[in-house]
C-alpha cells in the first residue's frame, strides 16, 4: 500500500479547514458512521449562534473520510450563518465530493432555541 500523506492529521490545528482528508477504504466495511456534538453556526438572520449535532453515515466507496480533517472542516461553519437545512445539504454535498461514496446521510440537529427543535436530513444520491 503507497504511504498516505495527510495535512491535518499529526499538525497543529490553528485555524478551521474546509478541506476533507481522504483514505483508501478497507474492504468489507459497509458502513461508516461519523458524529459530533460539538458543532456550532451562526443563525443567518440574527446572528445568534446555534448548536448542533451533526451525523454522517456513508457507505465507502473508494475513500474514507480522516476524522480530524473533519473536525477541522465542521469548525468552519463556527463564524458562517446557515440555516440548518442549508448545513445538511451542504456537508452531505462536500462528503460525497470528497470521498465519492455509494450513498450518504446527514442529519443535523440543531439544539433548542426559542422551543424549537430543529432536525434536517440530506442524502445522496438523492432516493427519489
Amino acid at each position: 500500500m503507497a504511504e498516505l500523506h495527510f495535512k491535518a492529521l499529526g499538525a497543529k490545528a490553528s485555524e478551521p479547514s474546509r478541506s476533507l482528508e481522504v483514505f483508501p477504504a478497507p474492504a468489507h466495511v459497509r458502513k461508516v458512521v461519523l458524529e459530533s456534538d460539538e458543532v456550532t453556526s451562526l443563525c443567518p438572520v440574527t446572528g445568534q449562534p446555534d448548536w448542533e449535532t451533526v451525523r454522517i453515515e456513508f457507505e465507502p466507496g473508494p475513500y474514507c473520510i480522516e476524522s480530524k480533517s473533519l473536525k477541522l472542516y465542521l469548525w468552519s461553519f463556527r463564524e458562517e450563518g446557515a440555516f440548518c437545512e442549508a448545513l445538511a445539504a451542504r456537508i452531505a454535498q462536500d462528503v460525497f465530493e470528497a470521498c465519492k461514496p455509494r450513498w450518504v446521510k446527514v442529519l443535523i440537529t440543531q439544539k433548542s432555541r426559542g422551543g424549537i427543535t430543529i432536525s434536517a436530513e440530506a442524502s445522496l444520491p438523492d432516493p427519489s
